[in-house]
C-alpha cells in the first residue's frame, strides 16, 4: 500500500544555462569550449496532497556522453530535445514511493521508450546511446531526490533506509552469481548500511590534466586568457594546495601517453604531489597497450609507478559489445570502470571481465549512482566519484555522493578548472565548494533538508524555461 511519505512528481521546469569554458576542454579525440548545463525543477506531492519542489543540474557533455564524427551541433541538440520530452514524461509519471524507487520506475520503464522515440526520430542517422539519455534523465532525477528530502524537511541522505523506503535492496539488485558462496544477500539490506555516516565535511580534491593543459611555459601560444586564473599546472598545484592530479591521455599514442605521463609526474615531484592517475578516455582497443605502459613506467620510474593510485576506463564505453578480459591490467593497477559503468547490473559483468572498481557519477543518475555505490560496496569493489566538470547546482550533489560513498581517494573536481566563474553565484552560498584550498573542498555550510542547497537555488537570475509540464 506504501507508506505516507511517498511521494509522485506533479510538475516540471526545464532550464538551459550555457558556458564557455576559458581554455578548450579535450575528451578523447574531440576539443570543445561550449557546453550547455540542464538546470531542472521538480515538484513533487505526498499523499496528503503536501508538495516541494527539487532542484538538480547536470551539464550535457556532448562529446563525453556521444563520441561521434557527427557534427556536435547536432548531437547538442539532438540531447536538448531528449531533455524537452523528459519534461512532458516526468510530469504525467504517476509513479508512488521513495526516490529511489519512482527514479528506478522511470529509468526501467520510461527513458528505454523515450529514447527508442528519439531514435526513431533520428531514422537513418547515428542513434544517440544510452549514457546521453542517462545525463539527460539525471538533471530530473537528481531534482525528485531533492524534492524528497525538502518537503519531509531531512537530508535525502538520511532517507536511504526501512523508514522511508518500501523495498529493501534485492527489489533491485542481485549478487553476483559468479561468487558462490561468498555472494552477499540484498535481503533487509538498504543503501544506507553502505553510505559513509556522518559524511565527511572536507574532500581531497584531484586536479584534471587535460590534454591540451600547458604544462611549462613553452607550452603557451599567447592564446590564453589572461584573466587572473592560474594557466601552468605548477600555478594551479601552488595557487590550491593540490595533492592529487588526474593524467588525460590519448590511448591511441603509445609515445605521447608515457612522455605526459613523465612530465607531469616530474612537475608532481618538484611540487610535493602525493598521488597520480591516468584516464585513458575509452580510446585503447587491447590491454597490452595499457600493460606496456605501466611496465614501462615501473622498470624506468618506480617512484612514479608508486604515485599511481589507479588507471581508469582505458576500454570502449559498450562493455557488453567489448568484452576484454582486463585482469592483466587490474594486477598492475587498480582498474576503474567510469563510462561504462552505467548501472548495477554493468558493474556485475566489469567485476566479471576483471575491473577492480567503479568510478561513480551523479550525470548517470542519482537513482544509479545509489545503487551502482551499494553493489560494489557489497562485493568489495572500492569507489571513486569523478567529475563531469561540475558547476552551479550540479557541484553539490556531485560532492555529497563522494562524502557519503566512501572513496578511494577524495572526489575529482575541476569546474574551477575550466569554468572559475560559472558558479559565483553559488559561491556566495557555498564558497567552500567552488575553490580548493589546501588541496581540499569544504562541505561544511551543505546543511538542510534535500541536497542542502539552500539559498543557492535563489542566487542566480534564471532565464525562460525552454519547457514546463504539470502544476508549477
Amino acid at each position: 500500500m506504501g507508506k505516507p511519505t511517498d511521494v509522485r512528481p506533479i510538475g516540471t521546469r526545464l532550464y538551459f544555462l550555457p558556458m564557455r569554458a576559458r581554455i578548450p576542454v579535450k575528451f578523447g579525440p574531440e576539443t570543445t569550449r561550449d557546453v550547455t548545463s540542464a538546470r531542472v525543477c521538480v515538484r513533487v506531492e505526498d499523499r496528503q496532497g503536501a508538495s516541494a519542489e527539487g532542484w538538480g543540474e547536470t551539464p550535457l557533455s556532448v562529446s563525453w556522453v556521444w563520441p561521434s564524427s557527427v557534427p556536435l551541433a547536432e548531437r547538442e541538440q539532438a540531447l536538448q530535445g531528449l531533455c524537452a520530452e523528459l519534461t512532458k514524461a516526468w510530469a504525467r509519471f504517476g509513479v508512488w514511493g521513495h526516490p529511489l524507487e519512482v527514479g528506478h520506475a522511470f529509468l526501467e520503464r520510461e527513458l528505454p521508450r523515450l529514447l527508442d522515440q528519439a531514435n526513431a526520430r533520428r531514422a537513418g542517422r547515428e542513434a544517440m546511446p544510452w549514457l546521453a539519455a542517462l545525463v539527460c534523465c539525471s538533471a530530473f532525477d537528481l531534482a525528485l531526490h531533492d524534492a524528497y528530502g525538502v518537503l519531509h524537511g531531512v537530508p535525502v541522505y538520511s532517507t536511504y533506509n526501512a523508514r522511508y523506503m518500501n523495498a529493501d535492496l534485492s527489489a533491485y539488485l542481485a549478487p553476483d552469481a559468479q561468487a558462490g558462496a561468498a555472494a552477499p544477500s540484498f535481503a533487509g539490506k538498504y543503501p544506507e548500511e553502505f553510505l559513509v555516516r556522518p559524511m565527511a565535511q572536507q574532500l581531497v580534491a584531484w586536479h584534471l590534466v587535460g590534454g591540451k593543459d600547458p604544462l611549462e611555459e613553452a607550452d603557451l601560444d599567447g592564446s590564453e586568457p589572461q584573466d587572473g586564473y592560474p594557466l601552468l599546472l605548477r600555478d594551479w598545484v601552488r595557487r590550491d594546495g593540490l595533492t592529487c592530479l588526474k593524467v588525460k591521455l590519448r590511448g591511441n599514442d603509445a609515445a605521447w601517453d608515457y612522455d605526459r605521463l613523465l612530465a607531469v609526474g616530474k612537475i608532481a615531484v618538484d611540487e610535493g604531489c602525493l598521488w597520480l592517475t591516468a584516464d585513458f578516455n575509452c580510446t585503447v582497443d587491447d590491454p597490452a597497450y595499457v600493460n606496456a605502459i605501466l611496465d614501462r613506467l615501473l622498470a624506468e620510474q618506480p617512484s612514479l609507478y608508486g604515485m599511481l593510485l589507479y588507471v581508469e576506463q582505458p576500454f570502449p564505453y559498450d562493455l557488453e559489445h567489448n568484452r576484454m578480459d582486463v585482469r592483466s591490467v587490474a594486477a598492475r593497477k587498480p582498474l576503474f570502470m567510469d563510462e561504462s559503468a552505467h548501472d548495477w547490473q554493468l558493474v556485475r559483468l566489469g567485476r566479471q571481465l576483471g575491473w577492480s572498481g567503479v568510478a561513480l557519477k551523479t550525470c548517470k543518475t542519482q537513482t544509479g549512482a545509489i545503487l551502482s555505490l551499494c553493489w560494489a560496496k557489497a562485493h568489495g569493489m572500492p569507489l571513486m566519484v569523478q567529475d563531469l566538470s561540475n558547476n552551479m547546482l550540479g557541484q553539490i550533489p556531485h560532492l555529497l555522493l563522494a562524502a557519503h560513498a566512501g572513496t578511494i581517494m577524495g572526489v575529482e573536481s575541476n569546474g574551477m578548472q575550466y569554468y572559475p566563474d560559472a558558479s559565483l553565484p553559488e559561491a556566495s552560498v557555498h564558497p567552500g565548494i567552488y575553490t580548493r584550498h589546501d588541496g581540499r573542498l569544504d562541505l561544511s555550510t551543505i546543511v538542510g533538508p534535500g541536497f542542502g542547497y539552500g539559498d543557492a537555488t535563489t542566487v542566480r537570475t534564471l532565464p525562460e524555461a525552454v519547457a514546463k509540464a504539470g502544476a508549477e
